[in-house]
């Protein structure tokens, strides 16, 4: 019997070594979500101590997403393949070596670099860490409970950043990349202890190299024109060229993927109605969040005048009312199903950014910002589980990897694809200076862009009930996947 099944549970009472696998791989996620919020804070620092423009900017967040949204999909059918153990403790090394480098390096184009390979390793660390919760815990009730956990762990992680880098923005903002090199070392420590060596998946005795290789080009050069495009123009050739060969390329690993004996991406999986609406959803939730905390920063610090630390604590409410929330979410997807949930959240972000459109140069806090930080809490909290558990559902044990990367890869790519979009309209705009008067000029067509984004996303959410209902099936039952 191998290690995995000894540690596989249904039940919700757990052991010591449980709650170790439960915590580490937990304690890697907020780790990425605490270095994505401190780099948020950070970035009005890093533009004036390096000189960038809003367009270069965009890229210290977007080289990061750029490597992440890429290889998601490789990483995540690697840690099926190759052994979830062994990609978790080498991603979450190399993500410790590339948050030194960060912080040390004194070159816009280095720092980049940096993100960018911090990208490469969280995209094996992020469907690994998924896979061995959802193949230690079994679908049900203590899966929603792992899940729970998890997310809370990705929103304490992302509260902690806010408030860590608006102290450490306040000394200097490389502090801000190196804080994660020691929590990243503690958890390389405990992964290698407690973390066992999981199953493979031994359905073929081949590895998709063909597929490996175009899926990997199609996914970063469709990643790297679309947050290229703002700067470079839409309708430039470049820019054209670029998604001609991006297509073609995902067009060639489609193909492949339907001849291989042992595919990279079995292609039934996407058959899932609940899968499918799980990664559309996802997308476009963050889509929109990460365009809107991309000019809300800017907003708060240059428009209003905010520190640093006063624009953490802006956000704090937020990401609170997610780490207190999210472990009370369980039994409410238990009761009422993934799709109810799921659509309550968007709803909230909806509201959230269509109040926001009300702020000018004059707005304050508690009647202005306060509002859609509550709402937006909120929403990640009943959205953020019941997406992850939607997207894993009826999913088996040999394609959990796959499943999580999937998932992964639409967060990603959503959230590249928003912010291009509202970077592109905020410079159309207002330019591509960094005066209060430039960001003020594109900020209310940009949050409109934002609003609209997470309206289509409500649509995707409105489809899971209906669905539901005109099939007649109990609102918490489990859509089965098909298979080829």
């Amino acid at each position: 019997m191998s290690s995995s099944a000894h540690l596989s549970t249904t039940s919700t009472k757990w052991d010591a070594r449980l709650w170790g696998v439960l915590l580490t791989v937990s304690t890697v996620v907020g780790l990425d979500a605490l270095d994505v919020s401190m780099v948020g804070v950070a970035l009005p620092s890093i533009r004036a101590d390096l000189g960038l423009s809003t367009s270069a900017l965009q890229w210290v967040v977007s080289g990061y997403v750029l490597g992440y949204g890429g290889l998601l999909l490789l990483g995540g059918r690697t840690a099926d393949l190759l052994g979830r153990r062994r990609v978790f403790l080498v991603a979450v090394a190399v993500f410790a070596v590339a948050s030194l480098f960060g912080g040390v390096v004194d070159n816009g184009t280095l720092l980049i670099a940096s993100r960018f390979v911090k990208g490469l390793a969280a995209a094996f660390t992020a469907p690994a860490a998924l896979s061995i919760i959802t193949t230690t815990f079994r679908e049900g009730p203590a899966r929603n409970k792992a899940i729970s956990i998890f997310a809370v762990f990705g929103a304490s992680g992302y509260s902690a950043g806010l408030v860590f880098s608006g102290l450490l923005t306040e000394v200097g903002w490389r502090w801000t990349f190196l804080l994660p090199v020691p929590i990243a070392l503690v958890a390389l420590a405990s992964a290698v202890k407690v973390i066992p060596a999981y199953e493979r998946d031994r359905s073929g005795a081949g590895y998709d190299l063909p597929g490996a290789i175009t899926g990997a080009l199609g996914s970063l050069l469709l990643v790297f024109t679309v947050v290229q495009a703002p700067e470079a123009g839409w309708a430039a050739p470049r820019t054209v060229v670029s998604f001609v060969l991006a297509a073609a390329l995902l067009a060639a690993f489609v193909l492949i993927e339907k001849r291989s004996r042992h595919p990279l991406l079995r292609l039934g999986i996407l058959r899932s109605a609940p899968l499918a609406r799980a990664n559309l959803g996802a997308g476009l939730f963050f889509g929109a969040y990460i365009g809107f905390q991309f000019v809300v920063m800017q907003y708060l610090q240059t428009v209003l005048g905010w520190s640093a630390l006063q624009t953490a604590f802006g956000f704090l409410p937020a990401a609170l009312i997610v780490a207190f929330g999210s472990p009370r979410i369980e039994p409410l997807i238990d009761r009422i199903g993934t799709a109810r949930v799921i659509f309550a959240g968007v709803v909230a972000h909806v509201v959230a950014y269509a109040l926001f459109l009300r702020v000018d140069e004059h707005s304050g806090y508690f009647g202005s910002v306060l509002p859609s930080m509550i709402l937006l809490g909120i929403g990640f909290m009943l959205a953020f589980s019941a997406l992850n558990i939607q997207a894993t559902n009826g999913i088996g044990d040999n394609e959990q990897g796959l499943a999580g990367g999937l998932f992964n890869t639409a967060v990603q790519v959503g959230g590249a694809i928003g912010l291009a979009v509202v970077t592109a309209v905020l410079t159309s705009e207002g330019g591509t200076d960094a005066s209060s008067g430039a960001l003020l000029a594109g900020l209310t067509p940009a949050l409109a862009v934002i609003t609209g984004i997470a309206a289509l996303g409500l649509l995707v959410a409105l489809a899971g009930i209906v669905r539901r209902r005109r099939a007649g099936a109990p609102a918490a039952e489990p859509e089965l996947v098909l298979t080829d």
